[in-house]
């Protein structure tokens, strides 16, 4: 059992009392905003840039944004303090934010919750080295005029549904999924990123997914080493072409898609611009990315 501290709503409680009713609207209508963070050394990474992320996508939904991004604020800065014992050094953990309407749907009176735990690195600290598949599934995107894809929320259903396809597919594989339009959109739960040789760094237009915090870290690193880097509309076969594969998002930071459906993506291994910029991301986070996933994939 997770004996961790977790905040709800003005409290600080054990996470496994922190409770939603079933008379929440959240529950009801799936209607949650969300943000996931991750710790470095026990501190929680690019803070400000998932809570201007979060106050975006609480100002879509319309409820009171800067009050409730305070909140949470002080709420993920006291988080380390307050679960410090449960920390183990050389360790890391998730933090995760929601914020639902409350019984009401005007959200006079959200619940506010961050809590959080071991990062669960079992699940995916050999894709380091051995690399990702991927599936490109019949499931699509969400269309922009049901929802902005820049809100990050918790009505998934899409992800969960082609993840099952992609799963039946192929075992082991993630899914990537295709927009409306159908191009190349996000994997489930990440942004992808391609390398071209002779184009640089690659991604989707930027206005048709959600703008990931860990893709603009890639950014900054590709900026760092003299990679270039452009948005682009990618068809299926252009995204299998590409010399490099990546995902990208807060827990895993960046692993290499090795194959497309079943096609090997160069020669089905890491390459190096992968290696490159993820000793990039460890050196700027000062912590050997994948090496601390191999280390803690078994408490």
């Amino acid at each position: 059992m997770n004996l961790s501290q977790a905040y709800l709503s003005g409290e600080w409680i054990p996470l496994q009392n922190a409770l939603i009713p079933l008379s929440d609207v959240g529950f009801g209508l799936g209607v949650v905003v969300v943000e996931r963070l991750r710790t470095f050394a026990g501190q929680p990474f690019r803070v400000e840039e998932h809570l201007k992320r979060l106050h975006r996508s609480l100002e879509i939904v319309g409820w009171n944004a800067a009050a409730i991004v305070d909140e949470v604020r002080a709420a993920v800065a006291a988080f380390p303090d307050v679960n410090a014992e449960l920390m183990a050094p050389g360790d890391d953990w998730y933090v995760a934010i929601f914020v639902t309407p409350g019984d009401s749907p005007a959200a006079t009176q959200p619940r506010i919750g961050v809590h959080g735990g071991p990062l669960p690195f079992a699940g995916w600290a050999d894709k380091f080295e051995t690399g990702v598949d991927t599936v490109i599934t019949e499931v699509r995107q969400t269309p922009a005029n049901c929802w902005p894809p820049e809100l990050k929320c918790r009505s998934r259903m899409h992800y969960y549904l082609a993840d099952q396809e992609a799963a039946h597919r192929q075992l082991g594989a993630r899914a990537v999924l295709l927009d409306q339009k159908g191009f190349i959109g996000e994997a489930s739960t990440a942004n992808v990123v391609a390398y071209y040789a002779d184009r640089g760094i690659v991604t989707p237009r930027i206005d048709g997914v959600l703008p990931g915090i860990s893709q603009q870290v890639l950014f900054e690193l590709a900026d760092a080493a003299g990679i270039s880097h452009t948005e682009a509309d990618l068809t299926p076969a252009e995204f299998a072409r590409a010399d490099e594969l990546f995902i990208t998002s807060t827990s895993i930071c960046l692993q290499p898609i090795v194959r497309v459906d079943g096609q090997p993506i160069g020669n089905a291994q890491p390459g190096p611009i992968y290696k490159k910029l993820l000793a990039a991301w460890s050196e700027e986070v000062g912590v050997d990315i994948a090496a601390q996933a191999k280390q803690f994939a078994t408490r």
